[in-house]
């Protein structure tokens, strides 16, 4: 069967509806697109995103590639456990040390811990080895997965990611201020904010993707929004430090996808990721800035299948 494209019916891909499962000591909520017995691709999304934000029809054309995909929330969003336990820490206070080289004292947890989770997916879903692609922090989230778990990888895709290298370019200013402005809570707010903070990380024009703005801000709304949880996930990037060295270790199949105008991880630390580990494959996406827009999605998926074997 050939690979859909963006705009297609998908209902000759089976798809579970969205469950939950027991692992690393949270609930995660999860779903899924294809054959069972296909090879399992797990999604891993970034920071402050729902697993919706890989989008129904990207998760078709993966499963029309002979795949079974995985997505989930991460913990702290979407219909996945909460830590409120943990507060809400000073986001400001831990950027600031993390630009300094400094530690960041008690930090609710860390992305070894989101590696864990991934792994308790896994387990619970009886999947012994999967490809693993992620996104954003879950592209970081699948480095340290490859670094402590390298027995339950495939192969890795890290999407728009870094190795957390301090020295790497810092954000644009937009873009450092979308990652800071607090998300609205208040319905019309949140959409307009939304459609604000996609605008500057496509960091160009994407006529398909802004026309599904609001219907894509409704279903996040709908779920639900935590943005101490969100608070919470980017402390857990800046405290875990650097990956850079122990990537240097890593054998898993590794490809890295990297847009040359992303605002918010910009395009060197792509780079430095592909270099960081031996062997890695490089895709640099010309016109693509933080996000996964619809023109693009071809080009990852056949790069995602290409790799994925």
């Amino acid at each position: 069967m050939a690979p859909v494209q963006p705009g297609t019916d998908m209902s000759a891909v089976h798809r579970t509806p969205p469950a939950f499962a027991s692992a690393n000591g949270l609930k995660l909520c999860y779903d899924t697109f294809g054959d069972q017995t296909a090879p399992p691709l797990l999604l891993i999304m970034g920071l402050a995103a729902q697993m919706i934000a890989w989008d129904d029809e990207f998760c078709t054309m993966l499963a029309e590639h002979g795949y079974y995909v995985v997505r989930f929330d991460n913990r702290d969003i979407g219909l996945s456990s909460r830590i409120e336990s943990a507060g809400v820490p000073d986001v400001g206070a831990a950027f600031m040390a993390a630009m300094q080289g400094k530690p960041i004292p008690s930090p609710p947890y860390l992305l070894t811990d989101m590696a864990n989770d991934a792994v308790g997916l896994l387990d619970a879903l009886g999947i012994e080895t999967a490809h693993v692609v992620g996104a954003s922090m879950g592209g970081a989230i699948a480095q340290t997965l490859a670094i402590h778990h390298p027995q339950r990888l495939r192969t890795v895709t890290s999407i728009m990611a870094t190795t957390g290298e301090p020295s790497l370019p810092p954000p644009t200013a937009d873009a450092l201020a979308v990652l800071f402005k607090p998300t609205p809570t208040e319905q019309a707010a949140y959409f307009e904010s939304y459609a604000q903070t996609w605008k500057v990380l496509r960091a160009g024009s994407f006529p398909l993707d802004e026309a599904r703005d609001l219907a894509r801000a409704q279903q996040n709304f709908a779920r639900g929004l935590n943005p101490a949880g969100v608070a919470r996930q980017l402390v857990a990037i800046l405290a875990s430090g650097s990956r850079k060295p122990a990537l240097g270790a890593v054998r898993v199949p590794f490809l890295v996808i990297h847009g040359d105008i992303d605002p918010l991880v910009p395009l060197a630390c792509g780079l430095d990721t592909a270099e960081s580990v031996p062997g890695a494959k490089l895709l640099v996406i010309p016109g693509m800035g933080h996000a996964l827009p619809i023109s693009k999605w071809p080009q990852i998926v056949d790069a995602i299948a290409a790799h994925a074997v």
